[in-house]
């Protein structure tokens, strides 16, 4: 699935898309590619806001990870794996375990623990079109 975003203004109905799309996978874990800077952690935040996040959607880049609560109030868990050393410290902090939780996991810099990603996970590379426009694909 591709989904195009020619603009900020497009961003909440590609989240909306995004949050349809996740649902119907039946997938609980979401990793993120993209270039530093491409929009990971807005396209979170709008995916939040499309999944009724009440919280301030940030980038958990120092603490790892995240904690928000959607509009049924089921965790949704934020990775930010960029500054990660290795995967024995994505281990010790328990990723696993999250992954294993069957609660949606939101996961930027996924190639970083990529061991520890279940088979099972949808893949979401967004990639710069221009200075707004971005474009999703989704497999």
């Amino acid at each position: 699935m591709q989904i195009d975003i020619p603009n900020l203004a497009a961003l909440p109905a590609a989240a909306q898309q995004l949050a349809t799309a996740i649902a119907e996978s039946g997938h609980s874990v979401v990793a993120f590619e993209g270039e530093m800077g491409a929009g990971k952690t807005t396209l979170i935040r709008a995916l939040g806001a499309a999944l009724g996040v009440a919280d301030d959607v940030s980038s958990p880049t120092f603490a790892l990870v995240n904690e928000y609560r959607d509009g049924q109030g089921k965790p949704v868990y934020h990775f930010d794996f960029y500054r990660i050393d290795s995967e024995e410290e994505a281990v010790r902090l328990g990723a696993a375990e999250y992954f294993d939780s069957g609660y949606l996991c939101l996961v930027e810099w996924p190639a970083r623990v990529a061991g520890l990603l279940p088979t099972a996970h949808l893949q979401v590379d967004l990639a710069v079109m221009g200075s707004e426009s971005r474009q999703l694909s989704i497999t």
